[in-house]
């Protein structure tokens, strides 16, 4: 896999503020990296510095072996850059603007067309093309950002929140989008989404404090839940309390949970000790019983409940957004 984003020891100090705290990581051809944290945590600075729109306090950022601080221009023609509350030019309507953008990218004549024209069903921009930007909904804004940012078919991808202001239908068009592009591109997407993590990311990264404080894949981070492997089942009202004591007895179970629920079913989880597998001794023991099991499920870990305790356990900066 080829290294398309480089980043060693990346500092940004605001006065006494220290927004990104020395981090390195790389992203390579063919990856998507969620980018989460909370807010203040340093995410949106990272992204600017590597996109050359902040310099650096120390450490070095590269794009397609291209140092962003030495070359700046050369490294800007690689990446597509998403921002936050992405600025347009309100009088302008996404036909003029993109046609504004692609000219500055260097397209021009069948090439320039054609790159309109695609990136415009891409996004579905076509039944406002020629519609006032000042006139448009959030999420047609959005759309509209998006599709500057891949106008030139780039080779790295910076989406800060892409999907900001966009209804269900169209987050998922936007994730089916960066799941197409994402066989060719290396993509960094800052999200608040944590289910547009599991849907979209090969990767991702939990940043707190300004320090990176989880990398795996969604599915490694997951199972560092409380909650990997455990094992939940909905029975009869009748069976629970019987239920309940035996799960208690199993080998490797810490905890039952209990809770009612509207059809007259109980739903009982039993969280298991870190790492131990509960399932097969669960089903040996409800072999041959007479309960009435409606539900038998094995949880995969909750990328949420993981997300709250790393972030909450690192002390970070109060105020504005980093």
């Amino acid at each position: 896999m080829t290294t398309q984003i480089d980043v060693q020891k990346l500092r940004k100090e605001f006065g006494s503020l220290v927004a990104v705290d020395e981090i390195s990581f790389h992203v390579g051809a063919g990856e998507v990296l969620g980018f989460l944290g909370p807010n203040g945590a340093g995410k949106s600075t990272t992204m600017k510095m590597i996109t050359g729109f902040l310099t650096p306090t120390s450490g070095r950022a590269t794009v397609c072996d291209i140092d962003v601080r030495q070359q700046p221009v050369a490294a800007k023609e690689k990446i597509g850059y998403l921002p936050e509350g992405a600025p347009l030019y309100p009088e302008m309507t996404p036909a003029s603007f993109l046609g504004f953008v692609a000219d500055i990218r260097g397209l021009s004549g069948e090439e320039k067309a054609r790159r309109l024209g695609e990136v415009a069903d891409q996004v579905r921009l076509k039944e406002v093309w020629k519609q006032p930007i000042d006139t448009l909904s959030k999420g047609y804004k959005r759309r509209v950002g998006l599709a500057q940012a891949i106008l030139h078919d780039p080779e790295v991808l910076i989406l800060d929140e892409p999907t900001d202001g966009l209804d269900p239908n169209q987050k998922h068009e936007v994730r089916q989008l960066v799941k197409a592009m994402a066989a060719t591109k290396a993509i960094i997407i800052s999200t608040h989404i944590l289910e547009e993590v599991e849907a979209v990311c090969s990767r991702a990264m939990i940043i707190a404090g300004g320090r990176i404080v989880a990398d795996g894949t969604p599915r490694e981070l997951a199972a560092r839940s409380t909650r990997h492997q455990a094992v939940s089942l909905r029975v009869a009202e009748a069976d629970a309390p019987a239920v309940g004591e035996a799960l208690g007895r199993v080998a490797g179970v810490t905890t039952v949970e209990m809770a009612e629920e509207p059809d007259g079913m109980v739903l009982l989880t039993a969280l298991p000790v870190p790492g131990r597998a509960i399932l097969p001794e669960i089903s040996e023991l409800l072999h041959n019983r007479n309960w009435q099991i409606r539900e038998l499920t094995q949880q995969p870990g909750r990328l949420d409940e993981v997300f709250r305790t790393l972030t909450t356990a690192t002390p970070v900066e109060k105020g504005g957004r980093a």
